[in-house]
């Protein structure tokens, strides 16, 4: 074989190569993508069902309850708001801010452990200092767990994960926490126990 053959031939292999690269380039990316996309799918099926007539909270995935935590809602001067919302942040140890003082975290920081924020300013869901407040109507609004609660709800929720913060019991929150769409209205005395 004379040495021009061999170039042309290495030249056609080297062309062939180089083809095959990016084909493989191309493929890649959009198989990357797709899994992403997938995944993203499969997590926005997460709910986090609050009822506030229950004082409680269920974290869901394909219709399925994941878990039940027992939470303060606001109270009637600061009530929980209600509709859906989306998870906007999340914060470990986070600094608590009021009226222009910041509190470092720490055991007596009101939001605990954990700040898992909401698309509605100033409202989020977090840990707590007082743990009795819990089961009450006690909060400035937002949703109090346990701190060690909050804690484990912090790692089953992602940014852009779906919250519904509900004021009636209706079909599915009956479904969700049991018992009958119609409950007992709250005496003045336990709406505002805890405080």
């Amino acid at each position: 074989m004379k040495a021009a053959d061999k170039n042309v031939q290495a030249r056609k292999l080297a062309v062939g190569w180089i083809f095959a690269l990016v084909a493989l380039a191309a493929v890649v990316p959009g198989f990357a993508q797709e899994v992403a996309t997938a995944a993203e799918r499969q997590r926005a099926r997460r709910l986090v069902l609050v009822s506030i007539a229950d004082r409680r909270l269920a974290v869901i995935e394909d219709g399925k309850v994941l878990a039940y935590f027992s939470v303060s809602v606001g109270a009637s001067v600061s009530p929980s708001p209600t509709g859906e919302f989306e998870i906007i942040n999340r914060v470990a140890n986070p600094v608590y801010y009021h009226d222009g003082v910041a509190m470092a975290a720490g055991k007596s920081n009101p939001v605990g452990t954990r700040w898992i924020g909401l698309s509605v300013k100033g409202y989020g869901i977090h840990g707590t200092n007082a743990p009795k407040s819990i089961g009450h109507a006690a909060s400035h609004g937002c949703i109090r767990l346990r701190n060690q609660d909050v804690e484990k709800l912090y790692t089953m929720l992602r940014v852009s994960d779906v919250v519904e913060i509900r004021g009636q019991r209706d079909q599915e929150v009956a479904r969700v926490f049991g018992g009958s769409i119609e409950v007992a209205s709250v005496t003045a005395s336990e709406h505002m126990g805890g405080q």
